[in-house]
């Protein structure tokens, strides 16, 4: 025939497929009716042919060993007269342990094995592939967690005048968050969405491929490890277009997923109220909307839901219909739920009560500083979006000695809301747009940062940037640092006055007697007529 053949044989010894190829080498076939599921391996090996004699195994046999977690892959030499010749085949070692960071791979990632000619074939696979996937099993220790397991991946390209481009991103300045920083808050972001962070790479190529962000062959060699590694999931820094999405998947069954769908499955697990889950949902489907095109496996591995299992475009436009039909009756709740909302607003405005809205990135202290104030228990914790849902107390201040009026004049209802983050997917911005427009109403802005975080600058900008968006920029605000408790009184107070803060901890109330007076004198200056009689 001239052609290279092959055979898929899982470990009962049955032959699954059988290839024909061409004279230079096969095309294995979609293996997805064989998942990798959660052992190491795949559970079969492959057995082809080479012509000429030529039984070294090449590099894409190799690639494809590891690439699909192949029990081995195995070269025959066929000579001309069709006889068969010598064999050499190769497996994957278990040099990776994962998890805690203390056993380190040896950098050899497979083995090659001679046999010379067909005959002296002695090869015990039973045996030899049960003490593999048992040693595998056995550095993979941290497979009993059952967690997602993910690689984290951020891409960018270092341009002449000093600013970093990132693919699916602004330019961002020089002063702008960096690489390693933007890698360290996804680093929290997956800790807040539960999942166990095995490793973070960053790539600098010299350019953005348009379909992988780096190049091919270094994408399959970061697959590669992600598997070695024990990976369930690729968390990419950059936010994927639908093609560049379809093209890394089509290289793995591993999950593939961006930012902006790191944050929507954090709101979708945090979002407790009716109207929180509406938004989630109705956000996470117009970030599916356009994705829905290209291959289903792809979809299916990306969602595990609407489109995955569509083979053809009649398929993929009922999905698309369901969708749009789905997003319109959700924003049809959402309107219906805004509604009562004003309704509340409406009783709070009459009763001529100041509305203080506490704003700021996310794990800044909100939650923590509300409770403080008002003797609330709103939930805290110390993770990303631990708060989606708003809340509203009453902060009655305290009465100092020139106040000598009645003390439940002097009240104002303080407002939690979602925190922000840098880059806030836009769909998300659009969805929680109705509780946004808490803050529209709000007498003054509460600003709370975390002065603790070295790159408090840039959550400032990234905060003020949203509320520019929202066009709430004009709106009065007042500028707190949390936190302070974690700096020394000095870095505290020259931070404090460099940027015109008040400086508190909102786990020490004793720290709160600045911030209640800058309160007070705040809403005097801002609040209507009808509210600077209340604090007279």
């Amino acid at each position: 025939m001239g052609r290279q053949l092959g055979v898929l044989i899982d470990r009962r010894g049955a032959v699954l497929q059988v290839i024909a190829g061409d004279a230079r080498g096969i095309f294995i076939p979609s293996l997805e009716a064989h998942p990798l599921g959660k052992k190491a391996l795949r559970g079969l090996r492959l057995v082809h042919t080479h012509l000429k004699g030529d039984e070294k195994l090449t590099r894409d046999d190799l690639t494809d060993l590891a690439l699909l977690r192949l029990d081995l892959v195995c070269a025959i030499g066929v000579h001309e007269d069709g006889q068969p010749g010598a064999v050499q085949l190769a497996h994957l070692l278990p040099g990776y342990s994962g998890g805690d960071g203390r056993e380190r791979d040896s950098g050899k990632r497979l083995e090659v094995h001679d046999f010379g000619d067909i005959s002296r074939l002695r090869f015990d696979f039973g045996g030899f592939i049960s003490a593999l996937e048992g040693e595998m099993s056995r550095r993979r220790h941290f497979e009993q967690d059952k967690r997602e397991r993910a690689i984290l991946v951020g891409v960018s390209v270092r341009t002449r005048g000093g600013r970093t481009f990132v693919p699916g991103g602004p330019v961002s300045s020089p002063g702008g968050p960096s690489l390693e920083e933007s890698m360290d808050e996804l680093k929290e972001l997956a800790r807040s969405a539960g999942v166990l962070v095995l490793d973070a790479v960053i790539q600098r190529p010299k350019e953005i491929n348009p379909k992988y962000l780096m190049g091919a062959g270094r994408m399959k060699e970061l697959i590669i490890d992600a598997l070695d590694k024990g990976a369930t999931l690729l968390i990419f820094d950059q936010d994927l277009g639908p093609s560049q999405i379809k093209s890394i998947t089509g290289l793995t069954e591993l999950k593939v997923i961006d930012r902006s769908q790191l944050i929507l499955d954090i709101f979708a697990r945090r979002a407790g109220s009716r109207e929180g889950k509406v938004q989630v949902e109705l956000a996470q489907l117009k970030y599916l909307l356009p994705r829905l095109a290209g291959k289903g496996s792809a979809m299916s591995r990306l969602m595990g839901g609407i489109g995955g299992r569509g083979p053809g475009e009649t398929k993929l436009e009922v999905d698309r219909r369901r969708v749009r039909d789905r997003i319109h009756l959700l924003e049809r709740q959402l309107k219906a739920l805004s509604l009562g909302r004003l309704q509340r607003k409406k009783r709070r405005v009459g009763q001529g009560i100041p509305i203080v809205s506490i704003v700021g990135y996310t794990n800044a202290g909100k939650s923590t500083l509300l409770n403080a104030l008002t003797g609330s228990e709103t939930a805290v914790e110390d993770r990303m979006f631990a708060t989606l849902d708003t809340a509203s107390r009453r902060l009655k201040f305290p009465v100092s000695a020139e106040f000598s009026g009645p003390a439940q004049q002097r009240e104002a209802i303080i407002t939690d809301t979602v925190g922000f983050i840098r880059d806030l997917p836009k769909d998300l911005v659009a969805a929680f747009k109705a509780t946004l427009e808490e803050l529209e109403d709000a007498d003054l802005l509460l600003h709370v940062v975390d002065a603790s975080n070295p790159g408090f600058p840039q959550q400032m900008d990234s905060v003020s940037k949203i509320l520019d968006e929202l066009g709430l920029s004009s709106k009065p605000g007042l500028l707190v640092f949390n936190k302070t408790d974690r700096l020394s009184p000095d870095v505290a107070r020259a931070l404090s006055a460099r940027y015109g803060a008040v400086a508190i901890s909102a786990l020490k109330p004793s720290t709160f007697g600045p911030l209640y007076a800058a309160l007070e004198e705040a809403l005097s200056a801002s609040c209507r007529p009808a509210m600077k009689k209340l604090l007279r």
